[in-house]
Formats: C-alpha cells, structure tokens, sequence
C-alpha cells in the first residue's frame, strides 16, 4: 500500500531519442537542395544549342509540270465515211505522202475482213517501236494522272492497226475494181510535211503568251484520240500535223525564281517520261495571271508528239559551301570607320584604333583600343568595328596623329554567333543560297566561318559576348 502511494506521486515523461545528425546525412540534404536549385534553373533557363558547321550543298525542288506548245496545224475531212490510217503517230511525211483513206460506204474494210491475208510479222525496227512505247509509259506513269493509260491503250492499239493496214494497202493496190468497192475510197494525202499525231485537245493554237493558270488545270482538259475505222463527217478533224522542230514546254515559276532562271539563259532539263536530257532556251513571260517560263527546243519534238503535258526536272548546279540553320542567321548593327584611322598596335601587333580620351584633370590623350574587325568594304575602303567599344561622337586619329574622325555611320552585316571561344563572337557569313531550312555560306572568308567551327542554331537565345555554359 506504501510502495503504491509512492509510485502514484512520480511522473512518467516519454524518452526523447536525440538527433543524431552524422555527415552523410547533411551531405545528402545538401545534394538534394544542388539538385532541386539546378532542375528549376534549367527549366527557367532557355538551353543553348550548339551546330557543327559542315560543307554541303542544298537542293530544291525542281520537278515542274509543264505544257508542251507546238506549230500545230489540224487536217479535217473533206468527205464523209469511215477513216483508216496509214502513217505511223510520230512518223515524218512529207508533201504528198498518203495518211489516210476514206471508205465512203464501209464496204472496204468488210471486204478485206473477208480475204485471208495471212499473219503479219512485225519487223526489228517495228518491235523496237513497241518496246519503246511501253517503256515510256512505264517511266512515265503516275497514280495520279490515271487517264494516261487510256492515252497509252489507244496509242498502242492504232500503232497495231497502222502496220496492219499497210498490209490491207497493199491489197487494195493490188484489187480491181471489185462490185464497186474500190471506186468509193478516196486517198487523202499531207498537205505539207510535218509529223503525224492522231489526236486533238483544242490547244493546237496556243501560244506561250497566252497561257494561263486554268490552262494547267487538267480536270477538265480532254484528249481526243483519233481511232482507225471511226466514222467521220465532213469538218471533223482527222489527225493534225507539226511542222515545225522547233517546240517549247511553259512551266510555271515564282517572280524571283523566273528572273534566276533568265539570267542564265540555258538550262539543262530532264524529262521524266524517258529521262532524256536537253538543253532549253529560257525565256521569261509575264502573263497577265502568273510568271511563267518558256523553255526552248530545237530538237526531239517528234520524241513527245504524243504528250501536251509533260513532267521535267532542271538539272541547275548546286552552290556548295558551308551549310547552316537559317535559325543561326541574325544582323548586327556596326560603326564604319575608314581604313586610314583603323591601325595595327606597335607593341603586341593587335589590331585597334586610336581614341581620343580624358584624363582626370581633363587633359587631352591619346589611348590604344584593342578590338577585332568584322568586315571590310573595299570598295568604301571602311571597315566594320563593334560599337561595344565605341560610341557615337568619339574622335579617331590616323597613324600620323594629324587627321581626325568623329565615330557616326552605321552599317548591318549579316552573319552568325559563332561559340568556339566559349562566348557569342559575331561572325559576318556571305550567303551563296538560302532555301527554307538551310543556307549556304562562302568558306575560308577573312571575317567569317571555317568548317567544324561550333554557331549557336538559335541566334533568338543569345545575346551579343554572352557566356555559354557547355
């Protein structure tokens, strides 16, 4: 009962373990605190990027969709019936040459459907014209202009009846007059020489100067095909013949483009159907609606007689240098200072100007600027100085110390940041060729860039001798 009364005056207090702080501990925390102040830097901070400088080249877009123009004269018929070609598509005639006949009742091609005139075999020279004809539509196809292959199945199937009529030609040569069949066909002849082309599309009159952007619209160009034993009245056109070698392909072009175009008056083109290679006159037309270019030939008409829009790249030559982001180009505003008040330091070599300066009990001097150039204009014969180090107003002096300069024109170059030294040093570039992502600039200039020299790719995040952080 004692013990219990002693026990029940006594307070119990929870044990307290201390803190026992050791050195691991503090150097995590303060690890963890480096780590945490480093993430919200990085995300408050915009990163600077850095670009190798290499050599290369850029290349456009040079596939263009082009019309082809031709002198074009159409021959319609002067009699009514049912028409048989004899002259290949694409074949040369001349004045007088027979193209096709005219079977005013139809009865002359029953009749020889009647007569067994044997198989036809084709020769060497006509099974290379099929295999050509194949090969060019093969190069030449195109998911998107389907409509071709039906151009190409009519090409092939009178090029198939052409040289089976020549056989039935000769059979009719050969005929009497049998039940009046012979008295009704009527021979036409060429006109005049040209080569032969067995379709009409309506623009056999157009001219370069004429065309337009509905014109390079195909939805709604239509090819007439001119097909053996067709029925043709009075008028209708029958085949259509040019006559001249000389033909042009009118593409489309941007302004500035057009005039690159025109100042270098040929321009080598490849056509994509065959990949064959000629050389085109360029002329710039300035039609009512767009610029446009005309590309002169004097040859291979006759290889393309049977297209009126043809597919071409221009094989123009690609400026090579050093290749850069055009997020690297940004302009810097500079002083210019002639060259005779710009020296070269008598002591340690460096190049700087002589500034005219106080000194504290206003005393007039003469004080050395050391400072880098950043381009030269020899035709001004001044150079570009950082007006880091100079300001409107100052007075320059000459070597001689007698002819002084006040500092005050200013000039933009062109150029890049570029961070070998560990710090933004403006560096000016001469742009051969610019496309949308990439330029080309001149290399090994005085003031500019050098291959594997490191720019900044985004001149928008630096500022002018700003520190990099690697």
């Amino acid at each position: 009962m004692a013990q219990s009364k002693k026990n029940a005056g006594r307070r119990i207090r929870k044990y307290r373990k201390p803190i026992n702080l050791n050195i691991g501990m503090i150097i995590f925390v303060i690890i963890f605190i480096y780590v945490v102040v480093c993430v919200f830097l990085y995300f408050r901070s915009n990163p600077v990027m850095r670009y190798e400088v290499r050599e290369g080249s850029l290349t456009s877009n040079n596939i263009y969709r082009g019309i082809a123009l031709r002198e074009e004269t159409v021959v319609t018929a002067d009699s009514a019936g049912y028409i048989n070609y004899y002259a290949r598509e694409g074949e040369r005639v001349a004045n007088g040459d027979l193209v096709y006949t005219v079977d005013e009742t139809g009865r002359l091609n029953e009749y020889l459907e009647s007569l067994s005139l044997g198989e036809n075999t084709l020769s060497d020279r006509e099974l290379t014209e099929f295999r050509s004809e194949i090969v060019n539509f093969m190069h030449g196809y195109d998911n998107h202009n389907f409509d071709s292959t039906y151009d190409f199945k009519y090409s092939l199937k009178n090029t198939v009846l052409k040289l089976a009529n020549g056989n039935m030609l000769q059979s009719i040569n050969d005929m009497s007059d049998v039940e009046g069949v012979t008295n009704v066909v009527n021979f036409r002849n060429a006109p005049t020489t040209g080569v032969v082309a067995y379709w009409i599309d309506g623009y056999e009159d157009l001219v370069p100067e004429a065309v337009t952007k509905e014109v390079f619209d195909e939805k709604d160009y239509e090819k007439t095909q001119k097909i053996n034993n067709q029925l043709a009245a009075v008028g209708d056109a029958v085949y259509k013949l040019s006559t001249d070698e000389n033909w042009s392909i009118v593409i489309q072009v941007d302004p500035d483009r057009g005039a690159e175009m025109a100042d270098k008056g040929y321009i080598k083109v490849r056509f994509l159907k065959n990949q064959y290679e000629a050389w085109g006159q360029v002329s710039l037309l300035n039609n009512v609606d767009c610029t446009y270019v005309k590309l002169g030939f004097t040859n291979s008409m006759v290889t393309f007689v049977s297209d009126r829009f043809l597919d071409i790249e221009l094989i123009l030559e690609e400026e090579k240098g050093l290749k850069i982001p055009n997020s690297s180009i940004v302009e810097k505003e500079f002083f210019l200072v002639p060259e005779e008040f710009v020296s070269v330091a008598e002591k340690d070599g460096e190049n700087g100007i002589y500034r005219q300066s106080y000194m504290e009990d206003g005393t007039i001097t003469i004080e050395f600027v050391a400072m880098d150039f950043y381009s030269y204009n020899s035709d001004s014969k001044k150079y570009y100085l950082d007006p880091t180090f100079l300001n409107a107003g100052d007075i320059l002096y000459a070597m001689d110390r007698q002819n002084t300069f006040v500092v005050s024109e200013r000039a933009t170059l062109i150029g890049v940041y570029n961070i070998n030294k560990g710090y933004a040093d403006f560096k000016q570039i001469n742009i051969l060729y610019k496309n949308e992502e990439y330029a080309i600039v001149k290399a090994n200039t005085q003031y500019g860039l050098n291959v594997y020299d490191y720019i900044v790719m985004d001149a928008a995040t630096v500022r002018d001798e700003q520190f990099i952080n690697e």
